[in-house]
């Protein structure tokens, strides 16, 4: 009977994760009390590197049980206390708030963005213009809105598309209901041939539409949760903090449509695919049929939700209140204007955003660890020996560098705590703190986009329902973002050390875009 019960017990812990993935969260629990009685210092690390072990292990399984697990344990063993990690919630509540409420806001302009992306996939015939405008498009609707709604966007877009021309290919009419278009089974070889190419053209899209958002995320306050957090602790509202990003983000989004032109003209890295005759065709005609049979009503909707999003980023740009309460308004105006009234379907709205709102809390749990066993502070101390432009380009490199296999937002709120406690301890000046947080938010945007690890647009697109569909696995999405990965992380490199973020921040002292004073303050203020 106990072994039967230690058994079951085993087999529930994380329920379908690998077994050997479980034995090593195990080991991680039983190991980490000993080694903080023997060493507080290495064992705060050690429980950092188990962290990033079980973000970079993202699809074996979601991080939040077994990062949480690390969490609560270090509290348990007194690595940090709930009261420590309460002071990091509250540091960033804009930032929590952000994810609650604009994720679920922008679910409710969903239909507008879905009609938009259906439009220009099924009017657009060339390839070049059409992968342009879905990464630029993507770029800018991240700049305001956020990715993970973004991308969720076009993964629907291509599962509808992906399973209308199915049901054609299958022999049966697109309006046909319950076709499984998981299995090709009832495929002709001729169709087979078409999808197989369709399968490519989409995996090519989405890949430039992920692209996309990560290029438009690191333009604005609002782009990406770690942008927020990095804004809050500078003091920066949402126009100053694009302009002091624009003099690396502008060169990187010029240079991320170039390369997506390339990769597209020259079909490097497996682009270049192009959209089958017959799919086309298909698609079209379905594109006419919901046009046709789209009411008034409906048109009435998507108009509301247009008005809605226009008040969004006038809201934004405007500075009219903080990020998450423009979210908020955005529930509440969208769903308002839109018919939906029933406590279950806004409940909808939530269900993308709260899991990962979670998790971010587990990451302040960790960030409370790092405070109170001040693993950090070494290496801020050796970066910061470094002078000048230098010292810029070593954090661009160490945040790029940790991105690729962690999470961004995880180690972009690591370092601007680290930075910004090094700015109240009097070792840097807020001239420097201003450099340094533009190269912490571009170090985790930029080079990030090597593997599905470092953005979370990736991981959601991977571990979508298209992913197996356009057989898009965690190689191939390597191996496409590898392009992408060298232009941007090199043009930002270029131009960090060019010293263009001195002359910029030169600047907004000399146009008393900041108060004087604040210059030599050694604590971030709202300017």
């Amino acid at each position: 009977m106990p072994q039967k019960f230690a058994n079951t017990l085993f087999h529930n812990f994380l329920g379908s994760a690998p077994q050997w993935y479980k034995l090593t969260i195990i080991t991680f629990l039983i190991f980490n009390p000993i080694l903080f009685m023997l060493s507080p210092y290495i064992a705060g690390w050690v429980l950092v590197l188990e962290f990033i072990f079980t973000l970079a292990m993202a699809l074996k399984c979601y991080p939040l049980q077994p990062g949480g697990l690390l969490a609560i344990e270090a509290v348990a063993i007194g690595m940090t206390t709930p009261h420590q990690i309460e002071h990091e919630l509250a540091a960033n509540l804009e930032v929590i708030l952000l994810l609650i409420f604009m994720v679920a806001g922008i679910y409710f302009i969903k239909n507008l963005l879905l009609f938009a992306f259906t439009k220009m996939l099924t009017k657009v015939k060339s390839k070049i213009i059409l992968s342009l405008l879905f990464c630029a498009s993507s770029a800018f609707l991240s700049a305001f809105l956020d990715a993970l709604t973004v991308i969720a966007v076009v993964i629907s877009v291509g599962i509808g598309f992906y399973s209308v021309y199915h049901k054609v290919a299958s022999n049966k009419s697109f309006l046909e209901d319950g076709h499984d278009h998981t299995s090709d089974h009832e495929l002709t070889e001729f169709s087979q041939n078409d999808l197989k190419q369709f399968r490519g053209f989409l995996r090519n899209i989405m890949m430039h539409a992920g692209v996309g958002t990560a290029l438009g995320g690191a333009m604005t306050l609002v782009g990406e949760p770690q942008n927020l957090i990095i804004g809050s602790k500078a003091g920066w509202e949402f126009v100053e903090y694009a302009i002091r990003m624009s003099p690396v983000t502008i060169p990187v989004f010029i240079a991320g449509l170039f390369t997506c032109f390339l990769v597209e003209k020259f079909s490097w890295f497996n682009y270049g695919v192009k959209l089958p005759v017959n799919v086309r065709e298909t698609l079209v005609e379905f594109s006419q049929h919901e046009d046709d049979s789209r009411s008034y009503k409906d048109n009435v909707k998507l108009i509301a939700q247009g008005c809605v999003a226009i008040w969004l980023i006038a809201g934004l740009a405007l500075q009219l209140a903080p990020v998450g309460l423009m979210g908020l308004s955005v529930i509440i105006l969208a769903s308002a204007f839109t018919s939906v009234i029933d406590e279950h379907a806004i409940g909808k709205a939530f269900q993308e955003a709260l899991p990962f709102t979670a998790l971010l809390v587990v990451f302040f749990a960790i960030v409370a660890v790092i405070i109170d066993q001040q693993l950090f502070t070494p290496v801020i101390h050796w970066v910061l020996t470094f002078d000048g432009n230098m010292q810029l380009v070593m954090f661009y490199l160490a945040n790029g560098l940790l991105s690729m296999v962690s999470d961004n937002v995880f180690v972009g709120t690591v370092y601007i705590n680290e930075v910004a406690a090094a700015l109240q301890s009097g070792q840097i000046t807020r001239a420097q703190f201003d450099m340094l947080a533009v190269t912490i938010n571009t170090g985790t945007n930029l080079p990030s986009v090597a593997t599905p690890n470092g953005q979370a647009a990736f991981l959601f697109l991977l571990t979508s329902a298209l992913a197996p569909l356009i057989r898009l696995s965690y190689g191939r999405m390597v191996i496409a973002a590898l392009p992408y990965t060298i232009v941007l992380t090199f043009v930002g490199l270029i131009m960090i050390y060019s010293g263009v973020l001195t002359s910029v921040t030169e600047t907004f002292y000399q146009n008393h875009w900041i108060e004087h004073q604040n210059v030599s303050s050694n604590t971030p203020a709202k300017h």
